[in-house]
């Protein structure tokens, strides 16, 4: 049998929301939940342009800081009016880390998703390896800002204060 050679990558996109997303795909907690935030934010490219053709994937331990059976602890939004929201509650700190919630962004233009972390501002941060990792003056491009209903946290693919991606 002859071996093919292999193709080139493809982007992801830009159609991420045909297919990918489903009705309760942003409610990681239903509506109603005690303790439940809105997470939202904006994908901008490297230009400062809004990316409205982009997917963001959550991952979350409880509030306790668990992955029970049961817990859904995902969540996935696009970002085709301009911006992505989830609707959750904040994660307890996993053993040895701080509180967070996981991150993967697809978009067009990636060839792969970008993976970044969300961080809280009232919690205690100093003790969490991976955020050490992290030059101290990037920090704040992981630390979500309080909003009336929840968080913001916006992604920035490149350019001025770009988000701390993770090689995983």
């Amino acid at each position: 049998m002859a071996e093919l050679p292999t193709t080139p990558s493809q982007t992801v996109g830009p159609y991420l929301h045909i297919g990918l997303t489903w009705d309760d795909g942003p409610y990681v907690v239903p509506e109603g939940t005690p303790g439940a935030v809105w997470l939202r934010g904006t994908v901008f490219d490297g230009a400062g342009q809004v990316i409205t053709d982009a997917l963001v994937e959550t991952w979350q331990a409880d509030v306790d800081g668990r992955f029970d059976p049961g817990w859904r602890g995902f969540g996935r939004s696009d970002t085709r009016d301009g911006g992505y929201a989830i609707h959750t509650v904040l994660p307890g700190a996993v053993p040895g880390q701080a509180p967070h919630i996981d991150v993967s962004v697809f978009a067009r233009g990636l060839l792969h998703r970008v993976v970044t972390r969300i961080y809280f501002p009232e919690h205690e941060h100093s003790d969490d390896p991976v955020l050490a990792s992290v030059p101290p003056e990037r920090h704040d491009t992981l630390i979500a800002t309080r909003t009336d209903d929840g968080y913001r946290f916006d992604v920035r693919i490149q350019g001025e204060r770009e988000t701390v991606f993770f090689d995983v």
